[in-house]
């Protein structure tokens, strides 16, 4: 038996990683929730985050790395955090990662992780895609909605990482 930080890989087996991407805007605790479980799978786990043009972030990209570092002080051995940008297989392929970690909380997420997991597998079949249900707790939460409530005066505590709550009434106090 294994406790939670020891690996179940055998001495001398290659490191098993995995990528869990994401725009992180910000992380919330349904986020924390797949990425403890993904620890659970694999050996480290690389959190990407997205750099998206199309998207328009609150926080600018070092302050979503910084706020994400900071919810795993103790860890930084098994979790590493990154920014990426360009096709997330690439990335993952080249940092030796198996698997790309992708969450769901609903039914209607199905229809575009099945075609992004199938076209990931088209491009590179080296790295396979593992679909994680959120835990029922956050099944409800996004960074949108923790947003919504947080720009008007929503409590948030209890959502995301104390941390993250005093950033995002940071954010919107300054207006």
């Amino acid at each position: 038996m294994t406790t939670d930080n020891e690996s179940i890989v055998a001495p001398g087996t290659p490191e098993s990683i995995a990528v869990y991407p994401g725009t992180f805007d910000p992380i919330t605790n349904g986020h924390l929730d797949i990425i403890e479980r993904g620890l659970h799978l694999f050996d480290r786990v690389i959190i990407a985050v997205a750099v998206n043009a199309e998207k328009e972030p609150l926080f600018p990209l070092e302050e979503r790395l910084q706020m994400i570092r900071d919810c795993f002080p103790n860890d930084k051995e098994r979790v590493e955090v990154n920014s990426v940008s360009g096709l997330l297989v690439d990335y993952a392929f080249k940092q030796g990662a198996k698997a790309i970690i992708r969450g769901f909380r609903a039914v209607s997420d199905f229809d575009y992780e099945f075609q992004l997991a199938l076209m990931n597998r088209r491009l590179e079949r080296e790295v396979e895609t593992v679909f994680l249900m959120t835990g029922f707790r956050w099944i409800f939460i996004s960074s949108s909605i923790i947003k919504d409530a947080a720009r008007h005066g929503g409590d948030v505590s209890g959502l995301v990482p104390d941390h993250v709550r005093e950033m995002l009434q940071e954010k919107y106090l300054a207006g």
